[in-house]
């Protein structure tokens, strides 16, 4: 897994377009699958806030919240263009941001009401998927795009495991 900002250094073209899809409509704008208790998924409309630092959501208290707590992880999904079919989906791990210095620093550039009972999430990345149409954007069957789309991705490497010490 990675930060967001160990993503946007590693990759800062694809971090760049997928920030513009996530931020299309001024604040951020996403859907975001999490695992249900049962195992089933459930998708859920959320505005992640992206920082240099990282990748967050404040999540009130909801099914949304009580399955991040259960199992973090989750699929982000962009919200369509109106002009075209473009998409961007990040996978990873949601964990409870602890630090009461970023809580705090996030709720007040946010203006977060103190009143409502939310908790502030951090994203962790172990994929990213930047999916372009081109101008037409996705087209009927039926029809022969003139353009391919183009599909970027990224992974977050996996850590290495220990040597075995004979």
């Amino acid at each position: 897994m990675a930060s967001w900002s160990d993503f946007a250094a590693a990759e800062p073209t694809l971090a760049a377009g997928i920030r513009a899809l996530l931020q299309q409509y001024g604040p951020g704008l996403a859907y975001l699958a999490t695992v249900r208790a049962d195992g089933a998924p459930r998708l859920h409309p959320v505005s992640p806030v992206i920082t240099d630092q990282g990748l967050y959501c404040f999540i009130v208290s909801s099914p949304k919240r009580r399955d991040l707590e259960h199992d973090g992880r989750y699929a982000l999904h962009s919200y369509p263009p109106e002009e075209n079919d473009d998409e961007a989906i990040l996978t990873g791990r949601a964990t409870p941001v602890r630090s009461p210095r970023v809580i705090a620093r996030l709720a007040a550039d946010l203006h977060a009401s103190p009143s409502v009972d939310w908790r502030l999430f951090e994203l962790s990345i172990e994929s990213a998927i930047l999916r372009t149409h081109g101008p037409a954007g996705a087209l009927p069957l039926a029809m022969t795009p003139m353009v391919a789309p183009l599909t970027r991705t990224w992974r977050a490497e996996l850590p290495r495991p220990l040597a075995a010490v004979s």
